[in-house]
């Protein structure tokens, strides 16, 4: 009983340290260390190292497992598959140059990287501080997804062409070391793990599901059942995840790696984000603290530093880290400033999840010892708390002009005209497309509009002459099956928004699928006619030239974190909405205001772009 006792008492207490790291790390602004770092490091504090307060016992232990396979299972889902698509349109670099093509370039370094590591593996044996080369490989090579991508949202350099390949690089990195690392646990497991074979019934059990799923996502009844208290897309992920961990353990493969497969499995159904969130919330809410937190109770570094040997491995292990990433990342050199080239090689030296996921393996096969474990574990540590810090040092967003939007209009008539006019031309570049000029409006387009004539609308015909090379793509003729045919093209062509007009609901429902917006005029008008009837004032707002909603982008920093009610801007301007990532927010005195969020406000024009100014522009 006392044993008992002891083991939720340590539960209590790591529970209530992964409770107050994140609200520390807020108050006193350290935002260059990642939550999960700093978990790992209160750990430390509470754990052998510090103040040893915690026995791991059967609680710890269960729900410390749990939130490792949970956390392989959220790192498979946020791999975007379709990223390795590849944007077919060429982006125009600062310096004039075409910019490299992502899937290419990352690839390259990718491949350089594994090389590099497998040679410097091959070093650490020779010195004798590992007797596996292929476990040294996989530690070396790896990249910790779940840093890089924060890292990047922050200094908004997801969309731009560098941030693309450090993405890809990182999510291919990803993905090959869990393949790799379930290919070393069928070489080096022995026996009863021996038969690299039986992976092959892991990742048919993985595709049959997908099969299964596919089949059944858009049933209505799955819909009906998913909301209440029945849940039953949440059920069917659980469901997918102890299948395929029960299948990885009984041919004698990590139970990482089945969670990891459930998590590439549904994030290739693409599914509900409000789903994602819950599952996103539950795991990073619960689960993964206490497995972080354990991570960093387990260490002993007055140990580590005991043994010479290991002492002198982890600056060694460490410099490793850095050349592996770093020569590769010269490749980048071509096309960009070696401040970039810096950054990037520096952002892809971090490494967490899968470390200690190969460190925990190695440890428990016999491949390496307890205080090995413990070094591995707390070099990818220091290299997440120093990577991001030189990255921001290095990767100066503040250097980067504002981008102008590439908006090109397929189709100059009386629908798309007054749009193209009035666009802000600080922030969209038109381009108008049309085949020949309307005899009724050609003096009135020749005066005020730069039309681009073209032969015919065929999509490979427009492709040659570089309309698809642009942010968005609204294609608006009279010929709602041809805007249908161009708009799906676009897409394939990597057109990052495609809008196109159509009044019939098969095709409506067709190029929403692929994810195409859509607008009609029967319906647009019948909206405005009902809205004018039943909300008077809020079609006031959307088309009264004092009254528009505008969009702002809060880059500054120093309103970073800074509730609404404390905001100094005093102008006459009203927040309406705020955007963050796929969340709808209605703001009010104690709604913290964020980077990166997208404000819609309503206002005079003069005071909204004061506030775009304050929030867009400064430092």
């Amino acid at each position: 009983m006392e044993h008992g006792s002891a083991s939720v008492t340590s539960l209590v207490i790591v529970v209530i340290a992964a409770f107050l790291t994140p609200i520390i790390l807020h108050r006193f602004r350290l935002k260059t260390i990642p939550v999960v770092v700093a978990e790992i490091i209160v750990g430390l504090i509470i754990g052998q190292s510090g103040f040893d307060l915690v026995n791991e016992g059967m609680w710890l232990e269960t729900l410390s497992t749990l939130g490792f396979i949970f956390l392989m299972f959220l790192s498979g889902l946020e791999i975007d598959f379709s990223a390795f698509a590849g944007k077919k349109k060429k982006e125009t670099l600062p310096s004039g140059g075409e910019a490299p093509n992502t899937l290419v370039v990352a690839s390259s370094m990718f491949l350089f990287i594994l090389v590099l590591s497998l040679g410097l593996s091959y070093l650490f044996v020779l010195a004798g501080f590992i007797d596996n080369v292929f476990l040294m490989t996989l530690i070396i090579s790896t990249i910790s997804l779940g840093v890089v991508v924060p890292t990047l949202k922050d200094a908004q350099m997801l969309r731009s062409n560098i941030g693309q390949i450090v993405l890809l690089v990182t999510v291919i990195a990803d993905l090959t070391t869990m393949i790799l690392l379930a290919v070393f646990v069928s070489i080096y497991g022995g026996e009863e793990s021996s038969s690299m074979w039986l992976l092959l019934i892991l990742f048919g059990a993985g595709v049959a599901i997908y099969f299964v799923g596919k089949y059944f996502q858009n049933r209505s009844f799955v819909e009906t059942m998913s909301k209440g208290t029945i849940q039953i897309d949440t059920r069917a992920v659980f469901t997918i995840i102890l299948i395929l961990v029960g299948i990885s353990e009984t041919v004698g493969a990590e139970n990482i790696l089945g969670a990891f497969l459930a998590g590439v499995v549904v994030a290739l159904l693409s599914p509900n984000q409000e789903m994602v969130k819950r599952l996103d919330s539950f795991g990073y809410g619960f689960l993964i603290p206490i497995f972080f937190v354990m991570v960093g109770v387990g260490i002993n570094i007055p140990k580590l530093f005991q043994d010479p040997k290991i002492l002198l491995l982890m600056p060694l292990l460490f410099v490793a880290l850095v050349i592996a990433k770093m020569i590769p990342a010269l490749i980048l050199r071509k096309w960009y400033s070696w401040k970039e080239v810096f950054a990037t090689g520096s952002i892809l030296t971090a490494k967490l999840s899968l470390v200690i996921a190969a460190a925990t393996i190695g440890e428990k096969m016999g491949l390496i010892s307890t205080r090995m474990e413990g070094a591995l574990i707390l070099v990818s540590v220091v290299s997440c708390l120093v990577a991001p810090v030189i990255f921001k040092k290095l990767y100066s967003h503040e250097e980067e002009t504002e981008h102008v939007q590439q908006v090109a209009f397929i189709g100059s008539n009386r629908m798309t005209l007054p749009v193209v006019r009035e666009l802000d031309p600080k922030l969209y570049k038109t381009h108008l497309y049309h085949t020949k000029v309307d005899k009724i409006d050609e003096k009135v387009s020749r005066s005020c509009f730069d039309i681009n004539e073209v032969e015919d609308y065929d999509s490979e015909l427009l492709a040659k002459q570089g309309v698809f090379n642009v942010d968005l793509l609204v294609a608006s003729i009279g010929d709602e099956q041809l805007n249908t045919e161009i708009a799906l093209y676009a897409k394939e062509q990597g057109v990052e928004r495609v809008i196109a007009r159509a009044e019939s609901p098969e095709l409506d429902q067709k190029l929403r699928e692929n994810g195409v917006e859509v607008f009609s005029v029967f319906l647009s008008s019948k909206a405005l006619l009902k809205a004018l009837i039943t909300a008077p004032n809020v079609v006031d707002i959307l088309t009264n030239q004092e009254s528009y909603l505008y969009q702002i982008e809060m880059n500054n920093e120093e309103y970073d974190g800074m509730y609404i009610r404390n905001f100094p801007f005093t102008g006459d301007v009203i927040m309406v909405r705020i955007f963050r990532n796929n969340e709808s927010i209605i703001p009010h005195g104690d709604t913290e205001l964020k980077t990166g969020d997208q404000l819609v406000v309503t206002g005079s024009s003069e005071y909204v772009e004061e506030l775009r100014f304050d929030l867009e522009f400064a430092s």
